[in-house]
């Protein structure tokens, strides 16, 4: 499977779980290699995100790239933390890829809506973690059958991860006030 057809396979896809159609698993490869495929589709959307906010703010040096590439990076690892500590909590057996795969779709979506409306319509970004909130609910309804309570849970701890985290890396190098 190329790569441009499983970026087209994960929006019909996500249709159908935002719809709460049945058989949206044939539009995802819960496999080794549909993970690897989802990933190097991340890191592809990260670079030209990195891309499109350097016609704005100008080529970031090596350093800079690097340390953005980490920063998206982090992305994934909130999803990972947000699956796993829900699982956890219910302790839910149930694979792991088919939350997972989709999930890592909806960062790339992410990606690139904000890249571009960072380019555009800044103010606007908050509205795109309601729809990332709203896609993590759905996902966790469909592909786990979790209840609702359990699917807002994982949810909101994943986009709070996703929101905090770069946040919280921002303010942990300021030095601290003299008392």
């Amino acid at each position: 499977m190329n790569i441009i057809k499983a970026l087209r396979q994960s929006i019909y896809g996500w249709i159908m779980i935002l719809r709460g159609e049945t058989n949206w698993q044939a539009r995802f490869r819960f496999t080794s290699a549909g993970l690897i495929a989802a990933l190097v589709l991340f890191y592809l959307c990260a670079f030209l995100a990195m891309v499109l906010g350097s016609l704005s703010y100008g080529v970031p040096q090596l350093f800079d790239f690097v340390a953005s590439m980490a920063l998206q990076s982090l992305f994934l690892v909130a999803l990972v933390i947000g699956l796993f500590a829900t699982r956890f909590a219910i302790r839910d057996q149930k694979p792991v890829l088919p939350v997972l795969v989709p999930g890592i779709y909806a960062l790339i979506y992410y990606l690139i809506l904000g890249a571009l409306l960072n380019l555009t319509v800044g103010m606007v970004l908050p509205l795109l973690w309601l729809g990332l909130l709203y896609m993590f609910y759905r996902l966790g309804r469909a592909a786990s059958g979790w209840t609702i309570g359990v699917s807002v849970a994982f949810a909101v701890l994943t986009v709070l991860l996703l929101v905090g985290t770069p946040i919280a890396l921002y303010i942990m190098p300021a030095p601290m006030p003299a008392a």
